[in-house]
């Protein structure tokens, strides 16, 4: 079956232009969205009160852990749908799509069952305290019952990602960005509602960009097939093998997330407020970055399905080559406009200190976390999803907790974003040379002699029986 001439074809054509155009179309989207988070703190900030900043610091870190299990099952349903529009066989495509989907719904309803009776104690666990844990909850018990809206949002994108048509995946985070924008003053000064206020309108952008993206998925490529029991049964496993690992790798994110808060909680409120604006920074500076490993992986997906791997390896390389460019870009323009940054936010003294350090040298390492998400690109569509769990922990917890702790005794809060940067460097080279390997054989496990996909599982989409 042929692509359609809305989609495209990553098995043809220039891999550094289609890795360029998918990551600034990806990233347009997220950028909208991580504006947004950013605009919350400068709106929050106005309110002249600094312990609201720490609060929303604290609430997005217990947050990023539901969005760390729905980007897991996005990335499944991304990769197994590219791999099967690579085959050229869109109905496995859209019964993958749709199992996808049930999968997200279900998890996304169950988390904030088991999550919400413990706030208290979760949070404690980050370092809130005080009436900064009792705002960071109040703000949670808003936002977690609408994970399973976010998650069905996700798996959509993904979806048109891996039919190669990168401008439909970013309207719907650019139509929940702007709905996040417009709502955020209304409810947050002139409804008088402060912090639960943000949340009020994070809730109405993820409605948004769910009906847009489930619109745009169906209304153009028909990707979602009416949801049947036995059709999610038979393709559960073939989305586990790859969400499983790929929520455990996505989920360690946030805890090295919550070590360094819990570290930086140890310098004061001022320390966390810094780290809550880098927080919320660097996804609006940096959203390329964070874009590269979605978009890069349709292009590893469809050329694997394809069985190109010569042009798996070079997409690998162009990505390597787009990511420094643009970090070495983005990371002057940050140094130049340090001042003005730290002014936005009223930042002063250990505040200020600490931004400009970020705004300095260390903004050069989000290079290292490029690396990382695009090495973990190539694991998850390569049949080795694994590996991003494996990395994604090591970097999060060997990587991050002592390297925080050791710096953060030799120079404080300063240190324990050193010592962050540091952890990542090490870590983004042990991924790199892993998905070289994995790269020059697919099917074999590069740390032991046994294959992975035999013939028989290569070709399992090409024998699937449909009902």
């Amino acid at each position: 079956m042929a692509l359609t001439d809305s989609g495209g074809s990553f098995t043809q054509g220039n891999l550094f232009r289609h890795v360029s155009v998918m990551s600034f179309t990806s990233s347009i989207g997220l950028m909208a969205i991580f504006a947004v988070d950013l605009i919350d703190i400068v709106f929050i900030s106005m309110l002249g009160r600094e312990e609201l900043a720490a609060a929303a610091g604290y609430a997005s870190t217990i947050m990023f852990f539901a969005s760390a299990v729905n980007i897991g099952l996005s990335i499944a349903a991304g990769a197994l749908v590219a791999r099967a529009e690579g085959k050229r066989d869109r109905v496995a495509a859209r019964e993958y799509a749709t199992s996808s989907a049930v999968i997200a719904i279900a998890v996304g309803l169950l988390l904030p069952v088991l999550a919400l009776p413990f706030l208290g104690e979760i949070l404690a666990l980050i370092g809130a305290k005080g009436s900064m844990a009792d705002m960071a909850a109040d703000y949670l018990w808003i936002i977690l019952p609408t994970t399973f809206v976010s998650g069905l949002s996700m798996v959509a994108v993904a979806v048109l990602r891996s039919y190669g048509d990168a401008r439909g995946a970013m309207y719907p985070a650019l139509l929940g960005g702007g709905v996040n924008a417009v709502a955020d003053p209304i409810f947050i000064f002139a409804l008088g509602m402060g912090l639960n206020g943000a949340a009020v309108a994070t809730v109405l952008a993820r409605l948004a960009t769910m009906v847009l993206a489930l619109g745009l998925a169906v209304g153009k490529y028909n990707a979602f097939a009416r949801p049947r029991p036995h059709c999610v049964a038979r393709d559960f496993r073939d989305t586990a093998e790859i969400a499983m690992p790929a929520v455990m790798g996505t989920v360690a994110t946030p805890v090295g997330t919550a070590i360094v808060m819990r570290e930086m909680a140890k310098y004061g409120a001022d320390a966390v407020a810094a780290l809550a604006v880098i927080n919320r920074l660097v996804p609006v500076v940096f959203a390329v970055v964070l874009a590269l490993s979605g978009a890069i992986g349709p292009i590893f997906g469809q050329n694997f399905g394809a069985g190109r791997m010569d042009r798996v390896y070079e997409a690998l390389l162009d990505g390597l080559k787009f990511l420094a460019v643009y970090v070495l870009a983005m990371s002057a323009l940050l140094f130049l406009l340090r001042a003005p940054i730290a002014d936005a936010f009223d930042a002063t003294e250990q505040m200020r200190g600490l931004l400009y350090l970020y705004l300095g040298p260390l903004a050069l390492a989000s290079f290292f976390n490029g690396t990382i998400f695009v090495a973990n690109a190539s694991f998850d569509n390569l049949g080795h999803p694994g590996y991003s769990t494996g990395v994604n922990w090591a970097r999060n917890t060997l990587g991050t907790w002592p390297f925080a702790i050791a710096f953060g005794a030799l120079w404080g809060a300063q240190g324990v974003l050193v010592g962050q940067a540091v952890g990542g460097a090490l870590f983004a080279a042990i991924a790199a040379w892993l998905s070289l390997r994995v790269i020059e054989s697919p099917c074999r496990d590069p740390l032991q002699a046994h294959f992975t996909c035999p013939d028989q599982r290569m070709q399992v989409m090409a024998n699937r029986s449909y009902r």
